[in-house]
């Protein structure tokens, strides 16, 4: 795999990473650019920052598009930029980043030293449903289309180019990540975000770009799932577990989550 920018609209750039398979995206306006999610370290960031100044030297602005670490940890290092996010994304760093942090550092023990050197930054700037931010003349709308792979996801929809990114709303090269979902509101939320902005592009949080019809066909698989979920909170999983698209554990993880929102 490449980590070279791949340019996927007018001076939009995409650069996927060997690390968690994550892109990061860099949108380049005049005099001004913005850099969507900064990676999962300081170290991660530090590449991340060479390879920006590798097409530009322009001041930038930073979108995260939702709380999970691999998209955030890098903050500190773009500072004193604005930094956006949904709200929830900012509440959700400041209440449990280093209880997470803490939580990364037992999984990934050999990453202990690189994990306790992040300074944990939330987004400064935040809002609810929709933002439109002007990056050196360009339009990007920050939206949020509702509860999905997480309570906070943001997408960045760059209309003069006909690039959607989606976030982790959107996954490639691996079923979607259920851990911390709304199975429940997913499909709805992605339906959604289709439905109003029907670009050609769209990037997704893992994984190779993707178009429409990849997009549409993912949102069948969660629209299926949560129709699954559903009839096994009835039945019994045992006897649809079978059915579901995804892989049996990543199966059951969806369905624990929908399981937590039908009982509450």
């Amino acid at each position: 795999m490449s980590e070279n920018w791949q340019e996927v609209g007018d001076r939009v750039y995409v650069r996927r990473h060997r690390s968690y398979d994550l892109n990061t995206g860099l949108i380049v306006g005049d005099g001004h650019c913005l850099v969507l999610d900064t990676r999962s370290s300081h170290r991660e960031a530090a590449d991340l920052i060479e390879a920006v100044r590798s097409v530009t030297a322009y001041p930038w602005t930073v979108v995260n598009t939702h709380s999970h670490f691999d998209h955030y940890y890098g903050n500190a290092l773009f500072r004193p930029a604005e930094i956006w996010g949904h709200a929830r994304c900012a509440e959700e760093i400041e209440t449990y980043g280093e209880q997470h942090r803490a939580g990364m550092i037992e999984q990934r023990p050999e990453r202990r030293e690189e994990l306790e050197e992040v300074t944990i930054v939330a987004p400064d700037h935040t809002f609810t449903v929709a933002a439109t931010l002007d990056i050196g003349g360009r339009i990007v709308h920050l939206r949020h289309f509702g509860l999905g792979h997480s309570s906070n996801d943001v997408v960045a929809h760059v209309p003069d180019a006909g690039v959607l990114f989606a976030g982790d709303l959107v996954e490639e090269g691996a079923p979607p990540a259920f851990g911390d979902s709304y199975p429940l509101d997913w499909p709805g939320t992605v339906g959604a975000m289709l439905r109003e902005m029907p670009e050609p592009v769209i990037v997704p949080g893992h994984g190779a770009v993707v178009d429409r019809a990849y997009a549409l066909a993912q949102h069948e698989e969660l629209t299926r799932v949560a129709d699954l979920a559903k009839r096994a909170h009835v039945e019994g999983l045992r006897d649809v577990i079978g059915l579901f698209p995804y892989p049996e554990d990543v199966s059951r993880q969806a369905v624990a989550r929908a399981f937590m929102q039908l009982d509450a």
